[in-house]
């Protein structure tokens, strides 16, 4: 079992840069996707961006040149960097680890971000 403990995020104006860790119990060298959802209330829980293991990364159009994923294996840390943010990237993000052998799936808990207009 990986727990995964999330931290950062905040309440930042809009323009401004955050980030957001994801810090797991086990080693990620051996996951398949790690990606960043998003949740406001109300809504469903929105798919932010995707890094598979051979390298590729994907984003959603909405953030597409402005947020980043990466990985730290050291740490068995993921992140998510957000620039030039806006009101509507207001959610509560939450990080998901997978691991293919044996198929398994983790969520963080969820961070609060906010952006100030």
């Amino acid at each position: 079992q990986v727990q995964l403990v999330q931290s950062g995020g905040g309440l930042v104006q809009a323009g401004g840069s955050l980030s957001v860790s994801c810090a797991a119990s086990g080693s990620i060298s051996s996951i398949h996707v790690m990606a960043w959802y998003r949740q406001v209330p109300g809504n469903q829980r929105e798919l932010v961006a995707t890094a598979t293991s051979d390298g590729t990364s994907n984003y959603a159009d909405s953030v597409k040149g402005r947020f980043t994923i990466s990985r730290d294996n050291a740490k068995n840390t993921v992140y998510l960097q957000m620039t030039s943010l806006k009101p509507e990237d207001t959610a509560v993000y939450y990080c998901y680890l997978n691991y293919p052998n044996p198929w398994r799936v983790y969520w963080g808990q969820g961070t609060q971000v906010t952006v100030s207009s």
